[in-house]
């Protein structure tokens, strides 16, 4: 089996690339942890996300969260895991862990 170009290819996706910009159908490729290539990849990913039929956006940042304590309890602070959120800024409640 031939060697893969990236290491993550995300296919035929609706783009939103957070600028605020018209939403685009397409693949994206993922090397080292950086997006390499959007558009039509027709290069192979060691793994690749058929994602045909949902949104592909950036992570989202959440700025007002009150995970001070369940951040001791609960690693995947859901609900906002749930929802995308791949920051999370805490010290809100004044605790601070």
């Amino acid at each position: 089996m031939a060697e893969a170009d990236y290491d993550l290819v995300i296919r035929g996706g609706t783009i939103a690339d957070g600028t605020g910009g018209d939403l685009v159908d397409g693949d994206i490729a993922i090397t080292g942890g950086r997006i390499a290539a959007i558009g039509q990849v027709n290069a192979r990913g060691a793994e690749e996300i058929d994602a045909r039929g949902r949104i592909v956006t950036p992570g989202f940042i959440d700025v007002h969260t009150h995970y001070d304590g369940q951040c001791i309890w609960a690693e995947e602070l859901s609900p906002s895991s749930s929802h995308g959120v791949t920051t999370a800024v805490m010290g809100n409640c004044g605790v601070g862990c």
